[in-house]
């Protein structure tokens, strides 16, 4: 009997499959490192946000303290164009300014 000679090349199916196999790996990495880019972005404009609340915060705690001045409630006040009771409020216009 003759013996049949296959002519498959068993180094070339070898790389193929670890060619496959590398393949599939990176594909399983995709979305893992797809998420993680997006969370990268999403931290990094939460930072910037933080920063602009803290500065937000330093004003509005300034303003509280000379809030606090006596005489700051009636500056307050007379910038509203309130005037004590008994007074003349008068209006000049054409003024420039």
């Amino acid at each position: 009997m003759h013996a049949r000679r296959t002519n498959i090349r068993w180094d070339r199916v070898g790389r193929l499959a670890l060619l496959g196999t590398l393949v599939v790996i990176l594909l399983l990495y995709l979305s893992p490192a797809k998420h993680w880019l997006q969370q990268s972005s999403t931290a990094g404009a939460q930072r910037k946000e933080l920063q602009e609340l803290a500065r937000e915060n330093g004003q509005l705690k300034r303003r509280v303290h000379d809030l606090r001045d006596p005489g700051a409630l009636e500056r307050e006040a007379r910038r509203l164009g309130m005037v004590r009771q008994g007074e003349r409020a008068y209006v000049i216009e054409g003024l420039p300014r």
